[in-house]
């Protein structure tokens, strides 16, 4: 089978691979899209991070070369010994995560933080290739109501989905959100899916600015507006209840720090390749949080495959698919360039 294979800095392949096998506890899954990741172009342009070059992830026994991918879904074509509740034919969609099961975070349900942690596509072989096997406990059937295109994003949606729940916000409350690409994007749904309807995407892209606006979002373009005081002039100074940081970048963090409420959290969804300045005394001055997230659990999962049945998500002019032969050039070039926002590889072609 084709797949696209990771050897390493701006070295990804595609190529012919054995095609996998299920062994007991595990489903072989014939891949319909697989979304490249932000993980994924920076394992591509800068690492690798988390690909293992040296010894072998403890979970999965695997370093590099591996087949990339971990966002996706498909349909299930043979079943390893031991596998209750699933049957070929089933249509699911993946929750990546190898974990453990005997860490503190793992015996506590928050496998998410498990202190071996490990994801498919990056420890594992993944999804960007026709085929793919993974252990029965990263399988989610979907609903009849939702597409294997759609089923695809529930990775991406998850992780902003957990970001969310993490800002304790309600019905009643307001929120900013600093970055319209996927994850900014995923949030604004979420928040939506939460209840709230005091939502402001903060973006200095007109051409994002353009794709979430036209899914109905509120924009403020950092570039033209002072948006800590815009925030304190609409709120008699209280500022919002959460700040959401899907940008990666210090004006977004200064500017969020300056805009939350006295005791209210700034969420951190971005991956920070580099280290910020921070500046810790607007939190001192106010008793302001930073709250990291990562990933999510299966939980995360059923609230954002729940929302999806239920006609939640719009993917209109965000999200667009790329052939597997080109998921180089058409894929992570355009997606870092900007030209693209959310791109789903079809391994058919």
């Amino acid at each position: 089978m084709r797949a696209a294979v990771y050897y390493g800095n701006s070295n990804v392949k595609i190529e012919d691979v054995v095609e996998p096998e299920p062994g007991p506890g595990q489903v072989k899954v014939k891949v319909h899209r697989n979304g490249i990741c932000g993980t994924d172009l920076h394992e591509y342009y800068d690492g690798p991070i988390f690909i293992s070059a040296g010894d072998p992830h403890p979970l999965t026994g695997r370093a590099m070369p591996v087949v990339l991918g971990h966002e996706f879904s498909g349909v299930i074509t043979d079943l390893g010994r031991d596998v209750p509740g699933l049957t070929v034919g089933d249509r699911v969609t993946i929750e990546p995560v190898y974990r453990c099961g005997e860490c503190r975070p793992c015996r506590s349900g928050h496998y998410n933080l498990c202190t071996s942690i490990g994801f498919h596509g990056l420890m594992a072989d993944g999804g960007m290739a026709e085929y793919t096997v993974v252990p029965v406990n990263q399988v989610h059937r979907l609903p009849d109501a939702v597409s294997l295109d759609l089923g695809a994003l529930t990775e991406p949606m998850a992780v902003a989905y957990h970001a969310a729940t993490l800002g304790e916000v309600g019905d009643q409350d307001s929120a900013l959100i600093y970055g319209a690409g996927p994850i900014g994007i995923g949030l604004w749904f979420a928040l939506r899916g939460l209840g709230l309807t005091r939502i402001d995407v903060v973006e200095p892209s007109p051409t994002r600015r353009t794709a979430i606006e036209r899914l109905g979002a509120s924009t403020l373009d950092p570039t033209v507006a002072d948006v800590p005081a815009l925030i304190a002039d609409r709120t008699n100074g209280n500022g919002v209840d959460a700040a959401f940081d899907a940008a990666g970048v210090a004006p977004a963090v200064e500017s969020a720090l300056a805009c939350v409420g006295e005791r209210r959290p700034l969420i951190s969804v971005a991956i920070y390749d580099r280290p910020l300045p921070t500046p810790l005394l607007n939190l001192v001055l106010r008793e302001r949080r930073i709250q990291g997230t990562l990933c999510y659990t299966s939980e995360d999962y059923r609230a954002v495959l729940d929302l999806m049945s239920k006609g939640h998500y719009d993917t209109k002019g965000w999200v667009d698919t790329v052939p597997l032969s080109d998921v180089i050039d058409g894929g992570f070039t355009e997606l870092r360039a900007g030209r693209r926002m959310k791109l789903l590889v079809d391994p058919a072609l």
